[in-house]
């Protein structure tokens, strides 16, 4: 298991529902795709503090993959007032099938038996919005409605110039 990703039942069950929350009426790769950019942007916090500050700020070196979930403006279920915070409080309320589905994800994840689908990806959007942050970054995969992007760690830090190419960075576990 990899250092970046807590053991405790916690990680896991944050990313299930934060995976639930965010992409419930998506095919499973899409999830899967999820899951595997939360645990890029882990393993990159783990291995950098500058980057831990951006992808899992106020994180230790425990607990990163809940609070790369957990960061602001990645995951709008967890922030108050948003309206997709109502989809989160649903699945809490009442967990369906679909959540354990989102576990079982996100347990692979935990564990490091997950296939990343991304190409290493620490960013991404839904298909259907075109994000300042995206414009001049050529995307390293589109699964089930969502664009992901594998940003050089300056861009990942910084929001990147729009314009710059994106280099082939293999980010090592």
């Amino acid at each position: 298991m990899n250092p970046a990703m807590s053991s405790r039942p916690a990680a896991s069950e944050i990313l299930a529902l934060t995976l639930c929350a965010e992409a419930d009426d998506q095919p499973v790769r899409a999830l899967e795709a999820l899951a595997a950019m939360v645990a890029n942007r882990a393993r990159l916090a783990a291995a950098d503090a500058t980057l831990r500050l951006r992808f899992a700020p106020g994180a230790a070196q425990t607990g990163l993959l809940e609070a790369c979930c957990r960061a602001p403006f990645l995951f709008e279920c967890w922030t108050p007032r948003h309206p997709r915070r109502a989809a989160l409080l649903r699945v809490l309320r009442q967990p369906d099938a679909r959540l354990e589905v989102c576990r079982r994800i996100a347990r692979r994840a935990v564990a490091g038996g997950l296939v990343d689908p991304t190409i290493g990806a620490t960013h991404c959007h839904r298909a259907d919005t075109l994000p300042g942050w995206a414009l001049g970054h050529a995307p390293s995969a589109e699964i089930g409605g969502f664009v992901f992007y594998r940003l050089p760690p300056a861009d990942a830090c910084s929001g990147g110039p729009a314009g710059r190419a994106v280099k082939d960075y293999r980010w090592r576990a």
